[in-house]
């Protein structure tokens, strides 16, 4: 018989060797599979062993097709009743198309047409189409105008061998993680670099393909159902013996097993799916599962190993130049730390990987589903003694110095009014110079640094290079540890994507303004929770709020209602649309011993909201609106430009005579309409909500403060 065995694109000269391994004879490599001859045994053979394989197809006919009638006679040809019961089921996989047929689905249809007339005619009784477990899958490939008509003895793809049943975000498929190992040398390394570490390693998939390899465990040993599991010709004595086979060889392999495996992953979560995959896998205990950062890198035990790992790539707009610094990080931990270790790195992005500043040994050219990819090797020479760029003592370039003297100059002006006023959340520098289109800011003993994303033609090498010269610099000039200063990439924001989250760290950071203590994110929001522009605001409204009742609408975390509290407000009523911010605000207010009471939090949508008849009851309004929002949970989509004044007016609304709204928002060409706003006395005060660190940012935010007029 002869067999045709599908892979992943990019694979095949792997597979055509796998199976050659496997004891495949007359096998021939072709686009996207090999094709092999042999008996059943070697077709049970390569389902339960092949660590590469999508499909094992067995061709029943070949015939030239090109009209949906010509493939309906081919599909005839075959003798259905020699596979399937009468009663059972079928599923049909249809690929390709002619000048005639140019739609997959009704080829799919034509050819299971073809195989319940045939076997209704001769027995009166018709089988069922079952898509998800049916008793015989038939895959039909049209190409160059020859249909080929074969049954799937897989049974649905190779790649899912049980094991996985969650995962954390972009995955590696089963394959593909044995196809990037065999490149790297594994299992034959695992003799003398006998420890493996993934220090990304997300739900696993590498470390448990790694450990199956090194442990001789078949990859088909946890499936449940292959295609020839209900097939008529299935031999069942047959396939019972190579799966006791394959349970010994997989005991004996475990028992004799010395490689030491370890996986890395700063989320906790996934760390835990990774243990629950790999003991459904029959590895628990095998792989040593931790919580870590990779800016603590280090190798698990002395001697050589293999770090394989396939890092995050930028896909979303504005993550290329984070993950440059990431990489450039890896490198350098790599150097000092894994002497004599080889290293594979699977990654979509070149670029990336060429900052890692190790020399390639060998590069290979592989695919994440239609994602071109790269598999990177290295070899790490023992002798690594020189200290990381973020440990030296001075900057690494005279641009460099010049923007650390930037930096002590900025923080020199702003030193007395900073120990005066008692802030350690401020900015220290934003944009200064062309070359560092940065900005910078302080929340304690925490640097957050937000990059201006760099024009398109602007080198992303180069950009990135400025950037690593500003990581290096702010550890030594503002006295705080290199792990302790977050980077993110700021860019135009569309809809509500600036509040959108980043990340899952979870990571708080408590922080003090003007005698509140409030929670900042540093790591998982574009924002952190606290707009440092809008300080002044916030303490005008601490200076207003005693005895009134106060409103913030579009809260976000209710600073702004923390300060009213702090300065005595009679109530605060915060009203946001998302149930997380909300949350965060309630925590805001927990800390300063204001949660509950006369401290309301209100989930809607403020427009909504605004617009439902209520009476006035407040007397002071905070309102700072997001300048554009179309948001799926909003009715309708905001424009602060348009909407501005109709905002403005129900706000008014609830006001209280004698009462003041203070209005801002952060659109940079926002003009007023003093003339549709008429009926109220308007003051524009934005010049008076500037602090010395953003009075080179005058257009920051604008504020106005509005009120009832007199009589």
């Amino acid at each position: 018989m002869n067999f045709f065995v599908t892979c992943p694109k990019g694979i095949e000269g792997l597979l055509l060797d796998e199976l050659k391994m496997l004891g495949m004879a007359s096998v021939k490599e072709t686009q996207a599979g090999v094709y092999f001859d042999g008996e059943l045994r070697d077709a049970y053979r390569v389902c339960l062993w092949s660590r590469l394989a999508n499909r094992v197809l067995l061709p029943l006919q070949v015939s030239p097709v090109n009209t949906a009638d010509e493939l309906y006679e081919a599909v005839q040809q075959v003798q259905w009743l020699d596979h399937l019961r009468p009663l059972g089921t079928l599923s049909v996989d249809f690929t390709g198309r002619t000048e005639q047929i140019i739609n997959t689905h009704f080829g799919a249809q034509r050819v299971k047409d073809a195989v319940v007339d045939q076997i209704r005619a001769a027995t009166g009784n018709r089988p069922t189409v079952d898509r998800a477990e049916p008793d015989l899958g038939i895959n039909v490939h049209l190409y160059s105008g020859k249909a080929t008509i074969a049954l799937d003895l897989s049974g649905g793809s190779l790649h899912r061998r049980g094991y996985r049943k969650r995962a954390g975000q972009a995955p590696m498929k089963e394959n593909l993680a044995a196809a990037v190992l065999y490149r790297a040398g594994w299992p034959q390394l695992a003799a003398t670099h006998p420890q493996l570490l993934d220090p990304m390693c997300g739900s696993g998939t590498l470390l448990i393909e790694a450990a199956m390899m090194a442990a001789d465990v078949a990859p088909g040993l946890l499936r449940q159902r292959f295609g020839f599991s209900r097939w008529l010709q299935h031999d069942k004595g047959l396939w019972r013996e190579l799966h006791a086979e394959a349970v010994q060889r997989r005991d004996a392999g475990l028992a004799a097993l010395t490689v030491r495996f370890t996986g890395y992953d700063r989320d906790a979560s996934v760390l835990q799916i990774a243990a629950q995959n790999s003991e459904r896998a029959g590895l628990a205990g095998v792989i040593d599962w931790r919580e870590q950062d990779m800016v603590e890198l280090g190798a698990p035990a002395p001697g050589p190993g293999l770090l394989v790992t396939n890092p995050p790539y930028a896909e979303r707009i504005g993550d290329e130049t984070e993950l440059m610094y990431m990489y450039r990080q890896m490198g350098e931990r790599l150097k000092r730390q894994f002497g004599g270790w080889k290293v594979a790195i699977f990654s979509g992005n070149a670029e990336q990987c060429k900052v890692i500043g190790l020399k390639v040994d060998r590069q290979y050219k592989l695919y994440n589903g239609a994602i071109e990819c790269g598999l990177f090797l290295f070899t790490l020479h023992a002798e690594r003694d020189r200290p990381l760029p973020l440990e030296q003592g001075a900057p690494v370039s005279e641009q460099a110095q010049m923007f650390a003297n930037r930096l002590k100059k900025n923080l020199k002006a702003l030193s007395k009014w900073l120990k005066r006023e008692q802030i350690e959340c401020y900015r220290l520098y934003d944009a200064d110079m062309p070359e560092y289109a940065v900005a910078v800011d302080c929340y304690g003993d925490w640097v957050h640094v937000q990059e201006y994303a760099p024009p398109s033609s602007i080198d992303p090498r180069r950009a990135f290079e400025r950037l690593q010269d500003v990581i290096s610099v702010i550890p030594e000039v503002l006295g705080v540890k290199p792990e302790r200063v977050v980077l993110k990439q700021r860019r135009r924001q569309q809809g509500s994507s600036q509040y959108g989250r980043q990340g899952q760290t979870d990571h708080f950071v408590e922080v003090q303004e003007h005698g509140c203590k409030l929670r900042v994110n540093l790591h998982d929001y574009l924002d952190t929770g606290l707009f440092l522009d809008h300080r002044p605001v916030r303490r005008r409204i601490q200076a207003l709020a005693l005895g009134k009742d106060v409103l913030n609408l579009f809260c976000y975390t209710a600073t702004a209602s923390v300060h009213a509290a702090m300065g005595g407000a009679e109530s605060t009523t915060s009203v946001d649309m998302s149930a997380t911010y909300l949350g965060w605000a309630m925590k805001n207010m927990g800390l300063n011993g204001f949660a509950g009471g006369a401290n309301q939090f209100i989930q809607a949508d403020c427009i909504k909201w605004l617009n439902q008849p209520r009476a006035a009851a407040f007397d002071l309004i905070f309102m700072d609106p997001p300048t554009f929002s179309n948001s799926k949970r909003m009715e309708e989509v905001l424009d602060i430009q348009r909407d501005h004044v109709s905002l403005v007016q129900a706000a008014m609304k609830l006001l209280r005579p004698g009462g003041v709204l203070l209005f801002s928002n952060n659109y940079r060409r926002f003009v007023l309409d003093y003339e549709a706003l008429a009926d109220f006395d308007i003051q524009d005060i934005t010049a008076k909500t500037l602090d010395p660190d953003f009075k080179r940012s005058k257009s920051i935010h604008v504020c106005f403060e509005i009120r009832h007029r007199a009589g």
